[in-house]
């Protein structure tokens, strides 16, 4: 029987890395080497999760140390974190999946605007590669240094890539609209995305200068061959978890329902984690939530397309993929450990 390969997790107390030290306890071919949380510093992880594991929290220097003796380590972390973090591993020589958003844009000169602050890894930035499996799944498999995406640009992008792909749409017309349960802010979120503030309410927020427009357009111009300066707003649901994206776009003339079904059909058929229901208003967060798969569903009246797709925020936006993206990037079963 092969030998389990060993992970690391840095940030292992957030809800992302909570999540991530569940799929990694049951894995079956990957064993938790270590989990670092600066708050919780000798204290169980069964203790604090309720998960089964005696393995004790460490300090973040002490699991840089403990990354020598994995094959993996996860970054779970703030994006400023994972910038400093993320060079220090791949020094080592160990396959880094980073779940922050520090080296997902390609364009350096983009991380002062959203991100607030200056790239200084320009090299590990242009070597990353952007971990979305259903799209770029052959650039994952054997990569050093996987950027796993955002939670929103999972959504958005699974949605319509495969539309913009085959032409059906006008790249210039794409307006996407999403909505997050409130673990998207993270674990230590400020006053005002705390549940008590969001209950019974419904908002936007950081309209039009969020940190994930710019992947979302890197990832859809990628795939459309040509810029897509896309609008995008995220709003706030007062819900624990789960996104739901909503796609409009102009179509090209001539274009029906039937015809934008079969593209959807046709690029997520045989997707082990992409389900296609036969129309939008079928994509539904309770199907989705808790679970590493995301639905999509789309028609259009001849003049527009919608395209609504679902996921759970903290794992195909998430944890859940950064295991994807792990198994691509080790050589194991891709869905091994989530299904």
């Amino acid at each position: 029987m092969q030998q389990p390969l060993r992970a690391g997790i840095i940030g292992a107390s957030g809800y992302s890395g909570i999540e991530l030290t569940r799929l990694i306890l049951r894995h079956g071919q990957v064993q938790l080497g270590f989990a670092t949380s600066d708050r919780w510093v000798g204290q169980t992880v069964a203790a604090k999760t309720g998960l089964g594991s005696e393995l004790s929290y460490v300090s973040v220097d002490a699991g840089l140390e403990a990354a020598r003796g994995c094959q993996v380590v996860f970054l779970a972390t703030p994006a400023e974190s994972s910038l400093e973090l993320g060079p220090k591993l791949a020094a080592q020589g160990v396959t880094v999946v980073d779940l922050a958003g520090s080296f997902r844009l390609k364009d350096a000169a983009l991380y002062p605007p959203y991100y607030r602050f200056e790239h200084t890894a320009p090299a590990l930035l242009a070597k990353a590669v952007y971990g979305l499996p259903e799209l770029f799944r052959e650039q994952v498999k054997g990569a050093r240094f996987v950027a796993n995406p955002g939670c929103y640009p999972t959504a958005a992008a699974l949605s319509v890539a495969p539309l913009l792909h085959a032409g059906l749409v006008d790249p210039q017309s794409l307006v996407i609209n999403a909505a997050s349960g409130v673990s998207g802010a993270g674990r230590k979120a400020s006053e005002d995305f705390g549940f008590m503030e969001i209950d019974g309410d419904f908002r936007a927020y950081r309209t039009l200068k969020h940190q994930h427009l710019p992947e979302i357009r890197q990832t859809l111009s990628q795939v459309a061959g040509a810029d897509v300066p896309l609008v995008f707003t995220p709003h706030l649901l007062p819900v624990k978890r789960g996104i739901l994206s909503t796609a409009v776009a102009k179509v090209k003339k001539g274009v029906t329902t039937a015809q934008v079904q079969q593209v959807l059909a046709d690029a997520y058929g045989e997707e082990p984690l992409i389900g296609v229901k036969s129309e939008p208003d079928a994509v539904r967060l309770a199907d989705v939530v808790l679970t590493p798969k995301c639905l999509v569903g789309a028609a259009t009246d001849g003049a527009h397309v919608v395209s609504i797709s679902a996921i759970d925020n903290l794992l195909k936006g998430a944890a859940s993929q950064a295991v994807q993206n792990m198994n691509l990037a080790l050589g194991l079963p891709e869905t091994m450990g989530l299904l």
